[in-house]
């Protein structure tokens, strides 16, 4: 670091990014990226938008806006577009969190929780998960603070249920609870209509997942008319045009193709349930993850041993160092070809290591 940089910042650790890497013939399960292409439409309309990128964006994102009203059931001046659900979730974190007002997380969760915390200066706390790696909602009721939680949580993959979720929000009415949803498509059951009944309850959603647009950046965040007032004024205070042409365009098109999503993510989930199969029959044991990843363990051999001979193999997966989780791997799930060459690579190294 220069010496200029502010001291304010001494004890902040940064978020990891899962690594990108740019081998060949790579089999990339790390950062629960989509293995199928944007929609056709979404790669069209965007190929459109390019030829006017000497103007603007709309900082409305007006039609974007109004065509996912439409698909989420909810009226325009209840969503809020960004530039990834990262964006949505810092602007949360800007807009109800401060010395006064905590927040609190799980312990086990995504991690950019903690760094927006850090990075704001805003006391927070982490509620250990159960043993099982499940959340105790009842550690969430009346806690007083602006909640985070991922739903289905990450890395585990495992879900709250609708009346969970909604025990939780009902219980603390005077403070924001913030669901992010990051993973909803592939299992579990949306928040968004609770948006309805409770006007603390903010639900953030992505289009890196489900929608095949992880390298758009787009995201997006629904709540009552006031909360999306509140973030479009942090919005509006940061960076107003936080949506380029492009990405607006191509995220029109993916909802315009809703067929695709829901056909991408019934095989995704068909390809988790034949993963999780297969590696239980090889003595892993799994949670009961709803998201497009499986979070694996195996009876003897180490985490980081079965990463790093994966890696080896050409098989690239997440593996964290916490340690309540260092035996765990996180696995994307891909095409079935892609699932049976980790297979079959896990397969050698248990073989190996006999």
């Amino acid at each position: 670091m220069s010496r200029f940089f502010s001291s304010k910042f001494d004890n902040l650790t940064p978020y990891t990014p899962g690594e990108q890497p740019k081998i060949k013939d790579l089999v990339k399960l790390n950062t629960n990226e989509s293995p199928f292409p944007p929609s056709k439409k979404a790669i069209r309309y965007a190929a459109e938008a390019a030829k006017e990128l000497q103007l603007y964006p709309d900082p409305t994102c007006q039609a974007l806006t109004q065509k996912a009203a439409e698909i989420w059931g909810v009226e325009a001046d209840e969503v809020l577009i960004t530039n990834g659900s990262d964006e949505i979730l810092n602007f949360a974190f800007m807009a109800y969190c401060d010395e006064k007002t905590p927040a609190v997380f799980p312990d086990i969760t995504y991690g950019f929780y903690k760094v927006f915390a850090q990075l704001l200066n805003v006391p927070y706390e982490e509620i250990p998960l159960r043993d099982d790696f499940t959340i105790d909602t009842q550690d969430y009721i009346n806690v007083g603070k602006t909640v985070f939680i991922a739903n289905p949580n990450a890395p585990t993959g495992i879900p709250l249920s609708l009346s969970e979720i909604e025990e939780i929000v009902k219980s603390n009415p005077n403070n924001v609870v913030v669901v992010d949803e990051a993973y909803i498509d592939f299992g579990g059951e949306s928040a968004v209509p609770l948006t309805k009944k409770y006007d603390n309850l903010l639900v953030t959603q992505t289009f890196s997942k489900s929608r095949s647009m992880a390298g758009a950046r787009l995201g997006l965040g629904i709540g009552s008319k006031a909360l999306i007032q509140d973030l479009n004024t942090i919005k509006y205070s940061t960076n107003p045009y936080n949506i380029n042409k492009m990405t607006m365009a191509a995220g029109l098109g993916a909802l315009e193709d809703e067929a695709y999503t829901k056909r991408n993510c019934k095989t995704i989930c068909k390809n988790r349930t034949y993963t999780k199969k297969m590696l239980r029959k090889m003595d892993f044991e799994t949670t009961d993850s709803t998201a497009n990843f499986i979070f694996a363990k195996h009876k003897v051999l180490s985490g980081g041993m079965i990463y790093a001979r994966l890696r080896e193999k050409g098989i690239l997966v997440r593996h964290f160092d916490g340690e309540r989780i260092k035996d765990y791997n996180r696995i994307t799930v891909g095409t079935k070809k892609e699932m049976q060459a980790f297979l079959r690579a896990v397969s050698e190294i248990l073989e190996e290591n006999k």
